[in-house]
């Protein structure tokens, strides 16, 4: 009788194998590269990443699928793919793959980043999109980041020749951020041009930076049982130095309260969140709050700096580009006053060349990950339940088929209208689309032009040598050069009064 059970569950095991494989080869699955047991494709992934998947697609086509462990993925390098992803199948790939840093450092996913789509996340999402990122709050904002701009301009007089503008990039960035947060500066100015400026600088990078979404422990869940390069011990002191820094600014502003707040009159991101708290405290718990306020420092510090940094070293490559923009603020502002975040509309020709600065370096090429909770079909082939999707936006935005001459800086290409806007379709993806499409791009837009428009407004900028501008590409979440960005800099003649004002 045992050994019936033995060629009867044999049976059954080879019988079930084959049905699988029979239905396997029914579907249509996107094309894919050969692969090795257990590793799958890990051995192809070579850095920088979405240059090594740009040339799997020129070979295996704009859809194709890779396996790394036991997570299958599916990379979209074509406007269509990515279309037919977002319009037919949106709801689907809602959602973000769970991963080690999403469980450690998102505050029991309740980041509007790492939250499972449905009524958290779109509380969330309603939230961030009314009290900070809508028109009305940033207007209500511009004040903060023109102050801060202003005090940029005021640290490049009392420097050297030699601007280090990363440098300046970084702590600009962060005390726009803390003064929208909390009314303050992260670094003052007494300190800037020093080593304890430089040193809290980079701390917070250290502690606020973008990380990797994904890592070898969410491929091969083994890795964690044997404490894979300490990942989640590192990851566990990384969340509690960011919990530490974010506290500190709530904690400081209960303790000088002296009123009961009134949303109307908040002024602050953290007055009017603890506001809302008051009104709702079961649903906006302090780890939601904190959640928010670290969005903004790691979504948007690293970011938009990296930003500047690409757009300077474009423009210090492209004199006639410089001048075509200094000519336009000049018409539209003058010499008496510097620039306004109210100007931004009247600069269209800033808008491009910001826009064209994204579309060759954006600053998340393979966007965020998306991942699917349902079986579904893009573009004639079967995608499973539980695949990651990754767009390689830096291979749309470079693909010849779909721009002109895409490698070359040409801000013009932007001149349009709105209608021929809408009709680019899928093929501009600087901030992610779909739903989850990031929610912060008008403040990025804004901070990034306000502070190019100022610095190309006031000074005359120029090179470091003959050599031209290193545009090589650097490691890390937020796509910063390798090399970082130093320009000479002299006061514009007909700006020096007013600079001498400051």
């Amino acid at each position: 009788m045992e050994v019936f059970y033995l060629y009867l569950s044999l049976f059954l095991s080879i019988f079930l194998l084959i049905t699988k494989f029979l239905l396997h080869q029914t579907k249509n699955y996107p094309p894919k590269p050969p692969s090795l047991p257990i590793i799958g494709h890990l051995r192809l992934l070579k850095p920088p990443l979405h240059q090594t998947l740009q040339s799997l697609s020129q070979k295996y086509g704009p859809i194709f699928s890779l396996r790394v462990g036991r997570q299958s993925f599916l990379v979209l390098s074509s406007p269509s793919a990515v279309e037919d992803c977002f319009t037919k199948n949106d709801i689907l790939f809602a959602n973000r793959p769970r991963s080690t840093a999403g469980d450690l450092m998102s505050y029991d996913h309740t980041s509007i980043m790492t939250a499972p789509y449905g009524h958290l996340w779109r509380s969330l999402r309603r939230l961030t999109t009314v009290e900070i990122f809508s028109q009305i709050s940033l207007n209500k904002s511009s004040s903060a980041r023109e102050e801060v701009v202003r005090s940029l301009v005021r640290q490049v007089i009392k420097g050297p020749e030699k601007a280090d503008l990363i440098y300046a990039f970084g702590v600009l960035v962060f005390n726009m951020t803390t003064r929208m947060a909390c009314g303050k500066d992260y670094i003052e100015d007494e300190i800037f041009a020093t080593d304890l400026g430089r040193q809290r600088l980079k701390e917070a990078k250290e502690t606020l930076s973008p990380l990797a979404i994904l890592n070898l422990c969410d491929y091969f869940p083994v890795l964690r049982l044997f404490g894979f390069r300490d990942l989640e011990k590192r990851l566990i002191r990384l969340q509690r130095k960011r919990d530490e820094f974010i506290s500190s600014l709530i904690d400081e502003f209960r303790q000088n309260r002296v009123a009961p707040f009134n949303f109307k009159k908040g002024k602050t991101l953290v007055e009017t969140l603890l506001s809302i708290q008051e009104s709702e405290p079961e649903f906006y718990s302090d780890n939601v709050i904190k959640s928010i306020i670290q969005i903004m420092f790691v979504g948007g510090t690293d970011t938009s700096a990296s930003t500047m940094e690409w757009t300077m070293s474009l423009l210090l490559s492209h004199p006639e580009e410089l001048q075509k923009l200094r000519r336009q603020i000049d018409d539209q502002v003058g010499h008496d006053r510097l620039l306004k975040d109210s100007d931004l509309p009247m600069l269209p020709y800033l808008r491009c060349i910001i826009s064209e600065a994204l579309r060759l370096y954006p600053v998340a090429p393979l966007l965020i990950p998306h991942f699917s909770s349902q079986d579904c079909t893009i573009k004639g082939y079967h995608i499973p339940r539980g695949t990651t999707l990754m767009v390689n936006a830096w291979a749309i935005h470079r693909d010849p088929n779909v721009w002109d001459e895409p490698t070359k800086f040409k801000p013009e290409r932007f001149e349009v209208t709105v209608v021929d806007r809408q009709k680019e379709g899928f093929k501009y993806l600087p901030f992610g689309v779909g739903r989850r499409a990031c929610p912060g791009s008008p403040l990025a837009i804004r901070a990034v032009s306000l502070v190019i428009g100022t610095l190309v407004h006031c000074f005359n900028w120029e090179r470091v040598g003959e050599e031209p501008v290193d545009t090589s590409l650097g490691s890390g979440a937020s796509f910063s050069k390798s090399k970082p960005l130093e320009a000479v800099w002299t006061p514009r003649p007909v700006m020096s009064r007013l600079l001498s004002q400051l």
